[in-house]
């Protein structure tokens, strides 16, 4: 039996977000609003997975008209669940780590200590103008959010905090009570060297764009090697979306009705606001840098993990995701309730039996 610690975890995109999580016109069956949300949560929990997401933004754009607020709609599903555990993604500008230090740790007592978040650096400058933030270079915003991770670890863990930044100021505070333990995890997204450099000092978790099993590996090389000069230890998650069928032919036709249907204009939009992100990144790497339009039908390059195909292709590939360094899938669908749902019945079975079937090849070899 895979050791539970071992066996690659399962996460999907929160639709807090109205406009499913393609930029194209195909039908989507996925509401953004709690009732959806709430039973969603629970087919999750029921079928295997052990994340969910939720997504951080505050103005409208690329059929994303409406938007629930991440922290307070991840406290609503983890009231509808038990066992499944929720990242609130957070903005380091909008939010002072005084207050989510406060806020999740309160979450944190009233779930069991189920709530995680999702330290967000930002790409999307035009919303920060819309809310009167400050809009910071590339570099500044992860350096930024690594001040802002250890002023929350350091709320969390010490008595008179205090912390002299750039970014942050802490004078001899205390909050109680904290989280218990283990304390709520820390996720953070990014490809960029800058990215990179801040997982493997304060990150408990470094989600990265989809991408192929060569392309991951080399990221996650270079993260661990760093994490571990620096006494470090961080777990790596892989953005994408799945299209699980009885056939590839099926699957592939979704695929193909996706991009046909893609909006262009607000695809077009949608890269010009992440010109932002990778390639505004002084070594123009980073999530979005190398993304086609194709790619950019799918907010964070999901269909490049290509989990497109039957139950047993996806399985495969999770495990060849899984061999790459890949401790974690971040999943986005079509039609999410039925789509988790079948991905959880028949994909995830067939991901156990062939981690299964590796330790007892394994043991067999010692």
């Amino acid at each position: 039996m895979s050791s539970h610690s071992d066996a690659i975890k399962f996460a999907y995109w929160v639709p807090n977000v109205s406009g499913g999580l393609v930029i194209s016109n195909i039908e989507q069956r996925t509401g953004w609003d709690i009732d959806y949300n709430r039973k969603l949560a629970q087919i999750a929990e029921a079928n295997g997975f052990d994340y969910a997401l939720s997504q951080i933004r505050f103005t409208a754009g690329y059929g994303a008209d409406n938007q629930h607020e991440s922290v307070s709609f991840s406290h609503a599903l983890l009231a509808a669940t038990t066992t499944l555990k929720v990242i609130a993604a957070i903005l380091p500008g909008p939010w002072n780590p005084a207050l989510a230090a406060k806020q999740i740790a309160t979450i944190n007592h009233l779930t069991n200590g189920r709530v995680s978040v999702n330290v967000v650096s930002g790409w999307f400058r035009g919303e920060f103008a819309a809310i009167g933030e400050l809009w910071l270079d590339h570099d500044e915003r992860y350096r930024r959010s690594e001040e802002f991770i250890r002023a929350l670890r350091g709320i969390w863990t010490e008595d008179s905090f205090t912390l002299k930044g750039d970014f942050y100021r802490f004078t001899n505070y205390s909050m109680k009570p904290k989280p218990i333990e283990p304390l709520p995890e820390i996720f953070q997204g990014g490809s960029s060297r800058a990215a990179r450099d801040m997982a493997s000092r304060v990150s408990d978790w470094y989600f990265t764009n989809g991408n192929t099993p060569e392309e991951i590996r080399k990221q996650v090389d270079d993260i661990r090697a760093k994490a571990k000069a620096n006494g470090h230890n961080v777990k790596i998650g892989v953005n994408a979306f799945a299209i699980a069928r009885e056939t590839e032919a099926e699957a592939r036709a979704v695929l193909d009705e996706i991009i046909a249907k893609a909006n262009p204009e607000a695809v077009q939009g949608f890269a010009d606001q992440v010109k932002n992100a990778g390639k505004a990144s002084p070594e123009g790497e980073g999530n979005w840098a190398k993304s086609s339009f194709e790619d950019l039908v799918q907010y964070n390059d999901g269909f490049r993990s290509n989990l497109i195909g039957t139950p047993e292709q996806i399985a495969e590939r999770i495990l060849k995701l899984k061999d790459a360094g890949a401790d974690l899938i971040l999943l986005g669908f079509l039609h999410f309730q039925e789509e988790v749902e079948f991905f959880g019945k028949r994909v995830i079975p067939l991901v156990r039996e062939l981690e299964e079937a590796r330790d007892r090849e394994l043991v067999a070899a010692e």
